[in-house]
């Protein structure tokens, strides 16, 4: 696995407005540099948010990652869960390596429900 060079692309991508243009023309050219392996591009390409964190990427690079494709918030996050639960839990990377249990475990432990998103607030705040 080459989760350094997927997490590397990812951070390129989101920087780079002309990685991004060349990207939603051509996703395979766009990563065409990057030695990946088959489920990585695939998931790049989709683009698969699931999968991608069941790899091992980071939720912040993967987020703009989610963004670029106009994938809202909630649908992000459920996304991620799903990923962990179609495909097992985190392989690699700092979720792994934390013993990190997901999101829903994490929501429950601030005191949020697991499958609903934090609404906002009349004053603004979330």
């Amino acid at each position: 696995m080459s989760l350094y060079y997927v997490q590397k692309f990812l951070y390129q991508l989101n920087r780079d407005p002309a990685a991004q243009a060349t990207y939603m023309a051509d996703r395979h050219a766009a990563i065409a540099d990057f030695d990946l392996t088959d489920e990585e591009r695939r998931a790049l390409t989709a683009p698969d948010v699931g999968l991608l964190f069941h790899l091992g990427v980071n939720g912040q690079i993967l987020m703009h990652f989610a963004a670029l494709h106009k994938i809202e918030w909630a649908s992000y996050l459920q996304q991620m869960r799903d990923g962990i639960e179609h495909h097992g839990p985190v392989r690699e990377g700092v979720y792994a390596m934390t013993g990190y249990e997901g999101t829903d475990a994490h929501a429950l432990r601030l005191g949020q429900s697991a499958s609903r998103p934090a609404v906002a607030a009349d004053d603004g705040e979330v």
